[in-house]
């Protein structure tokens, strides 16, 4: 797919590459929430033009990492604590739908391959200290549950969900491993994937109410 600014053809390795950096800048803390991105200063890290910088800024704005300040630039997107428990608790609310439609499983062939696959992405990740990868792995591991339902209209609703709360389950996910023992997440994950292979739907939702995704985010409400 090749990206477009003022009508030119982008190479799209240029604005994956910029997308990806800045991305993974935003997920690992390197910029704070309301810290501020100046285009001068992210074209210098990269080594490259304004055309792929501004791309991924328009890439990063439409998935919520990031705002667009009218006349001010852009800066590291701020969620209020409201804002944040509102989308946890509307992921949730999907993802019981989710278990809700998607059982009894499918009796031939693995239905839970996706939630595998994405797990061992996480536990490879997680060994070679690659939090960045983690955290894609971990967006793709809850997707996959969501899949389980067979609704692609539910994929499709939950998908920009999930987009906005890549930062605080990210930053959920580094303060587990900087507070507790490092593989906690992992194994939070390990017994949601237990719970779906249960086949029962009552021991999945109850294990979904346990997860615990923004158990180190601080977020109540006073």
């Amino acid at each position: 797919m090749v990206s477009r600014m003022n009508g030119s053809a982008l190479p799209p390795s240029l604005v994956e590459m910029a997308t990806r950096h800045l991305r993974a800048e935003v997920l690992s803390g390197a910029l704070e929430p309301g810290d501020r991105i100046g285009e001068e200063a992210l074209c210098a890290r990269l080594g490259t033009s304004r055309a792929p910088v501004r791309e991924a800024l328009r890439l990063l704005a439409q998935e919520g990492l990031i705002e667009h300040l009218p006349r001010r630039g852009f800066r590291v997107a701020v969620w209020s604590r409201t804002d944040i428990l509102e989308l946890f608790e509307l992921r949730r609310v999907l993802e019981r739908y989710a278990i809700d439609s998607a059982f009894p499983l499918a009796a031939e062939g693995d239905p839970l391959r996706r939630v595998r696959a994405a797990l061992e992405e996480m536990r490879v990740a997680d060994a070679a200290g690659d939090a960045f990868e983690r955290d894609n792995a971990h967006r793709r591991f809850h997707a996959a549950i969501v899949a389980l339902s067979g609704n692609r209209q539910l994929e499709l609703a939950y998908e920009p969900i999930l987009v906005k709360l890549q930062l605080p389950m990210a930053r959920n996910l580094r303060a587990e491993s900087r507070l507790t023992q490092r593989h906690n997440g992992i194994r939070r994950h390990e017994e949601l994937l237990a719970a779906l292979e249960s086949g029962d739907a009552a021991t999945a939702r109850e294990a979904l109410l346990r997860h615990g995704e923004r158990a180190y985010l601080d977020l109540d409400i006073r």
